[in-house]
């Protein structure tokens, strides 16, 4: 399980490092708080550090899961893979909206394998 928790705190710092930039990008924008639109830009900043927050989300549970009822090496092998397409999809996206996609595909297959798989082990672990 070692493995999992320092991906999952690899994500984690990932996240965190996504909100530095949006803080950078707000000042180099110069768009204050509270907004959150007004500059094409710093919206896909934003975007990114948003839309990582709802991947989060799936993200940990299914990894601990997956872990405890199938494999918790390929757990982090999946989860590893997931944050490297974070980190493509933030620098593509923080380019051009249109440069989103291969990051975001690479993080979105080992999520859904990882939901997949929890929810069918832990149904087998169950009957």
């Amino acid at each position: 399980m070692a493995w999992v928790h320092a991906v999952i705190a690899l994500a984690l710092v990932e996240y965190l490092f996504f909100g530095f930039a949006v803080a950078r990008a707000r000042g180099r924008y110069k768009l204050p708080a509270p907004a959150t639109t007004g500059n094409e830009a710093f919206e896909r900043y934003y975007r990114v550090q948003a839309n990582t927050l709802e991947s989060l989300i799936v993200l940990i549970p299914a990894m601990l899961i997956f872990a405890t009822y199938v494999d918790a090496l390929w757990s982090a092998g999946l989860g590893f893979v997931f944050v490297l397409g974070r980190a493509g999809y933030f620098a593509g996206y923080t380019r051009a909206a249109g440069k989103r996609h291969w990051g975001y595909m690479a993080s979105i297959l080992p999520m859904i394998a990882l939901t997949a798989g929890a929810l069918i082990g832990a149904l087998r672990a169950a009957l």
